[in-house]
């Protein structure tokens, strides 16, 4: 019997209406001869409000019962989705991870899955029933709950086609039906990519595009996970196959594949720092011990031996950081704190990057054409990012994408 792992996002579970398709959907599936896991996430805006709720409680909420709280919403979507199933004769339970030990370490917000178990849900397919798994979450060795991580749906979808043995795994929005060469909110233009191998998509992923969460796409990389986007509604449009730069098609390699933009940046600068040796090390190890993710770092050119070091951080952690920063104030010795949360991340992801000379002086010439100024700046192999003012964001944009005639 074939095994089809789905995960299913907010919008797609938006409301009982469109549970009940997807119901219907997937009791069709089962009708021929298909074994089905489902992972659910949060319906639609319930993640962003029980995050609210939280902080109007607390600023920094313990993070342990802030996982409690926040997992919540998924769990919610697995029964109703169960319940749907059931109501059409079709065999369903919902089964939450620490039934079936999807164990995780203990950073809570954004654990990693270091295990999961197989045996009660293999028991479970074998019986005919469809597996619905809330996303997002695990359980540490404690047995407390963990979260991982704003779209950590995926990475749930992902890990259980691994060890579940699937052929791939089938990520179905409701918003998009497949992976774009830039956001078509803020571009009507964007094109859809029919292939983009792994590395451009954990690229695309970790600069801003929300299609697919970073880690997930990591985790399918490493352990060669073919991913499939399509759509809920729309069943007889294509989507868009992750998958390794090998097995793409020569006609649909890019030079520069997409442009992303992320809202949801912080820059924080510590000014009048001693620029002595280990000054560094004294500011990012408490930050990275907390589990936040530095983006772009820049030091100014000293001057009296004292100097500047900027950083870029997920707005989400900026408060988190901020605290971290002054509780080790008489370690690291610096002047002053500047927050700056008007910021974007604009970039260009590609693999033709590697053999293509150029691409970085494009991009200069055409942001200093629209007039925008770079303030940060940070390359790798495959892509090129800018720290823009978040008002020329949209405007950035359009320009990049005509430059490298992704229309």
């Amino acid at each position: 019997m074939d095994l089809i792992v789905q995960k299913y996002g907010g919008t797609s579970v938006g409301s009982t209406e469109k549970i009940k398709y997807i119901a219907k959907n997937i009791s069709k599936l089962t009708k021929k001869n298909k074994s089905i896991v489902v992972v659910v996430s949060a319906m639609a805006g319930e993640t962003d409000r029980l995050d609210k709720i939280t902080k109007k409680i607390s600023k920094i909420p313990n993070e342990k019962e802030y996982d409690q709280v926040i997992s919540s919403g998924e769990k919610i979507s697995a029964g109703l989705l169960s319940i749907a199933l059931l109501e059409i004769k079709t065999k369903a339970v919902s089964l939450d991870p620490s039934k079936f030990d999807l164990l995780t370490d203990d950073l809570h917000s954004k654990a990693k899955i270091l295990s999961v178990g197989t045996k009660k849900i293999k028991n479970l397919l074998k019986e005919g029933f469809v597996v619905v798994v809330p996303g997002f979450q695990g359980i540490n060795s404690k047995g407390d709950v963990t979260t991982l991580g704003r779209g950590g749906s995926d990475l749930t979808a992902v890990a259980l086609a691994s060890a579940l043995k699937a052929s791939h795994c089938e990520l179905l929005k409701d918003d998009v039906d497949g992976i774009y060469t830039t956001d078509p909110r803020l571009y009507k233009d964007a094109k859809k990519i029919n292939y983009i191998s792994y590395p451009e998509m954990l690229e695309m992923s970790s600069l801003g595009s929300k299609v697919l969460q970073a880690k997930a796409v990591e985790y399918a990389n490493n352990l060669k996970v073919k991913l499939y986007v399509k759509s809920t509604s729309k069943t007889t449009n294509k989507g868009t196959w992750v998958m390794d730069e090998k097995s793409i098609p020569i006609k649909e390699r890019k030079i520069i594949t997409g442009v992303t933009h992320d809202l949801k940046q912080s820059k924080i600068t510590v000014s009048g720092i001693e620029d002595v040796p280990g000054v560094a090390s004294k500011i990012f190890k408490p930050i990275g011990a907390a589990g936040i993710v530095v983006d772009m770092i820049v030091q100014n050119i000293s001057i009296d031996n004292k100097t500047d070091l900027t950083f870029t951080i997920p707005k989400d952690d900026l408060n988190k950081t901020v605290k971290i920063l002054k509780s080790n104030k008489s370690k690291i010795n610096y002047r002053e704190i500047i927050q700056d949360k008007e910021i974007a991340l604009i970039s260009i992801v590609g693999a033709g990057m590697k053999t293509h000379t150029g691409i970085a002086t494009r991009m200069f010439d055409t942001l200093s054409n629209a007039k925008i100024n770079i303030s940060m700046i940070s390359t790798s192999e495959i892509k090129i990012s800018c720290v823009i003012n978040q008002s020329k964001c949209k405007k950035a944009i359009q320009y990049l994408h005509k430059e490298f005639k992704l229309d």
